[in-house]
């Protein structure tokens, strides 16, 4: 899941950032309204941690913008307002979900992964092929019934392949999906992962390379 943590408070932003990457999640940070219309335009994120006070451009005008896009991206506006009436007129700027300051960070992170979900393409919460099972709750995965254990990106990776259901998926998706904006487009970061989870699904391979396309399961 790609998430973008628009918090003037920088401390507190790299903070949020740090615990949502322990929870899978592909971050980036950015401290104004103007650099939040700036990422949010340039990448497709899954969800958006919103500071409703933020610099240069207020975050009910970032958040009033990307309701009125239609995009697929969720909005989960966190602030210091935690009133029944900013809660209500958070939401009818667009806002999905809303979490006032201070917070239970168990909560903020469930609340991005239920946003999440909102945002992704329909899917079932257990994905099966080729003898692998992969429970995207309990971010398990086993092949032929035997547990593996797979890093966060290595799992991400074979998430979006089951997601396909047998397409191609190519380099430059799968850089999109699971990583972040620091990702350098000319990285091997995807051949290297995608070596290390070939190695953990072991034998027989079933992660096959379509040469100049892609990968696909």
């Amino acid at each position: 899941m790609r998430v973008l943590v628009a918090e003037d408070a920088e401390d507190l932003a790299e903070l949020i950032a740090a615990g949502l990457r322990r929870a899978g999640c592909a971050v980036d940070t950015v401290h104004s309204g103007a650099a939040a219309q700036d990422h949010l335009s340039l990448y497709a994120y899954d969800v958006v941690v919103l500071d409703r006070d933020l610099p240069l451009v207020h975050g009910d005008d970032v958040a009033r913008e990307l309701a009125a896009s239609g995009g697929r991206t969720r909005i989960l506006m966190l602030t210091a307002a935690s009133t029944t009436e900013d809660r209500v007129a958070g939401l009818d700027l667009g806002a999905d979900d809303y979490l006032p300051k201070p917070f239970e960070f168990p909560e903020l992170v469930a609340r991005v992964r239920a946003l999440g979900r909102r945002s992704a393409p329909a899917a079932p919460p257990v994905m099966e092929r080729s003898g692998i099972r992969l429970d995207t709750v309990r971010r398990t995965v086993s092949r032929d019934g035997r547990q593996l254990a797979l890093s966060v990106k290595q799992f991400d990776v074979l998430r979006i392949l089951l997601q396909a259901d047998g397409g191609v998926v190519s380099a430059e998706e799968l850089l999109e999906r699971a990583w972040d904006a620091h990702a350098d487009p000319f990285t091997t970061a995807v051949r290297v992962t995608m070596s290390k989870l070939r190695a953990a699904l072991g034998e027989p391979p079933v992660i096959h390379t379509v040469q100049g396309v892609g990968y696909r399961l």
